[in-house]
């Protein structure tokens, strides 16, 4: 399958029996502002695009959320232990982006998408999610290119700090994409190499 924008990744979610049953269980929760982000849409389209015949195997599926009126993380292994009762051998990790800001010393985000805007790098910060009449819907804050043309490198939130960049590049040694994605191209941030 030819993947060239957010429409043909939406497709290839749709057709994907398994990843709509992830989306459906996860809407069932019925939170605020919910996507399910990162690997779970990233590793689909690099699956593809090598032409895969079986799937990836995901570390988690992140279901994220954002409802500033409980940020109490046990609200969030409440959510992860209803989906295991749904499924329980899916890697289910729910975090609600409330109060995640937190846990990552940050100024607070505005909402999911804010949160999936600051996500490491480019090619990650994607969420899909079904909407109230059950069409999927992509998140994309810096767009499909780099996912598309298996790009990794920072998103600008992670390229502006010495911190955030030592952190990308860290990520990028333990996640060690290319041994999957053998076509995937890292771009590192200069700063940190030097």
């Amino acid at each position: 399958m030819e993947l060239k924008n957010e429409l043909d990744i939406l497709k290839l979610i749709g057709e994907d029996d398994w990843m709509t049953n992830i989306l459906v269980m996860a809407k069932s929760l019925n939170l605020p502002d919910w996507w399910v982000c990162a690997g779970f849409v990233r590793s689909k389209v690099w699956d593809t695009l090598h032409e895969f015949d079986k799937k990836t195997t995901t570390p988690d599926i992140d279901v994220i959320y954002f409802d500033d009126t409980n940020t109490d993380e046990d609200k969030e292994k409440e959510l992860e232990q209803r989906l295991l009762s749904f499924c329980p051998n899916e890697p289910w990790s729910v975090k609600d982006e409330a109060r995640m800001h937190l846990a990552n010393n940050i100024s607070p985000y505005s909402s999911s998408v804010d949160a999936i805007s600051k996500f490491p790098e480019t090619a990650t910060a994607l969420g899909v999610k079904l909407d109230e009449h059950d069409n999927l819907v992509l998140a994309a804050p810096h767009g499909v290119d780099d996912v598309l043309n298996m790009i990794v490198k920072p998103t600008a939130f992670f390229a502006e700090t010495k911190e955030r960049a030592a952190v990308y590049e860290k990520r990028i040694l333990k996640k060690n994409w290319t041994s999957n994605w053998n076509q995937i191209k890292v771009q590192h941030i200069p700063t940190v190499l030097s």
